[in-house]
């Protein structure tokens, strides 16, 4: 047949785990800008922002969606890239979480670091599949 292309695509469910992570990604990254300027502004409320509690689970998300989107990406289509820098960005994110609150702007320099690298390893999945 000529003209007739034949496309596979991931059930919409996998499909729509890498937006889905896309997004908590962009979620966390305004969390961690607005908990800084939030705790420069207004401490006691930072208190609250910065329970370790929030982000551990946060982290957890993260590594779940990254491990089910980003490995079955590398299932579906074959390139380990998208996996290889989701990865990096998670390890970053989870260094991220060592070191001190109090500190300065180190810790949500490097957060948002990682979790930029992690929403790229998202979208180059995506692009992957599509």
């Amino acid at each position: 047949m000529a003209g007739t292309m034949i496309t596979t695509t991931r059930p919409s469910l996998l499909a729509s785990l890498d937006r889905f992570a896309i997004a908590l990604s962009g979620v966390c990254v305004v969390h961690c800008i607005a908990t800084s300027v939030l705790v420069a502004l207004m401490s006691t409320v930072g208190g609250m922002l910065l329970n370790p509690l929030i982000h551990e689970i946060g982290l957890i998300l993260a590594i779940v969606l990254g491990a089910v989107a980003l490995g079955r990406g590398v299932v579906d289509h074959g390139y380990v890239m998208p996996l290889a820098i989701g990865s990096l960005g998670l390890g970053i994110m989870m260094g991220a979480m060592t070191l001190p609150h109090d500190t300065g702007a180190g810790e949500t320099i490097w957060t948002v670091v990682g979790v930029g690298l992690l929403a790229f390893g998202h979208d180059l999945n995506r692009r992957a599949t599509h």
